[in-house]
């Protein structure tokens, strides 16, 4: 499968993290403490100062963030792929820490947010790959680890045609000194259809 590397320097952070470096060709990002994105629903709070690093995104690509699971230890922290059109109106979906266990999840918002997740014990400490992709009005949302296959973890109307941005997220809403080591920010081809994976980029190629 063909893809293209999104270098990390031309992205924009919708709030800036603790700090940033790198090793190598990954990015290390430390969320600060209290940081999340959410809005109204159950809880009635707007929270809004998460971190995600954003770059225009198309229908005609997909994107993949890949990135370790293993520093998630705590309630609530979370990283993987943030979707964004406004401030009330985006997709964040990823890993999660939930009861102990890593869940795989998404919140999709449209001036509420909602959450749905499902655990994935084995994941853990894996490196992890989300994928979004456009068809019609709605995004294809997957996962994958490096032993596990392509699962999908969402369908949600998302029917920008402009305007929209994609890109690597974490948040931190409940401790500090929560880093996220991210290895890989990839377009792709956009998915053909629901119901068939799309192939596994090769990075060798």
């Amino acid at each position: 499968m063909s893809f293209t590397s999104i270098p990390w320097n031309l992205g924009s952070w919708s709030n800036d993290p603790k700090s940033v470096r790198f090793e190598g060709n990954t990015l290390l990002v430390e969320a600060a403490e209290g940081s999340d994105y959410w809005e109204k629903t159950l809880y009635q709070f707007q929270h809004d100062n998460g971190h995600a690093l954003l770059t225009p995104w198309e229908d005609t690509d997909g994107v993949e963030v890949s990135f370790k699971l293993n520093s998630l230890t705590e309630l609530y922290d979370q990283a993987g792929i943030m979707l964004w059109y406004s401030p009330t109106q985006w997709i964040k979906a990823g890993i999660e820490m939930n009861d102990d266990i890593p869940h795989l999840g998404a919140v999709v918002t449209n001036e509420y947010s909602d959450w749905s997740l499902s655990p994935v014990p084995d994941w853990a400490g894996g490196m992890v790959t989300l994928r979004a992709s456009r068809l019609n009005d709605a995004v294809i949302i997957r996962a994958r680890t490096e032993e596990h296959p392509w699962r999908t973890i969402r369908v949600a109307r998302f029917p920008f045609t402009s305007g929209k941005k994609a890109g690597p997220f974490l948040c931190a809403p409940t401790r500090s000194r929560f880093q996220v080591a991210f290895s890989h920010w990839l377009s792709t081809k956009p998915d053909e259809d629901l119901h068939i994976d799309p192939p596994i980029v090769n990075l060798n190629d």
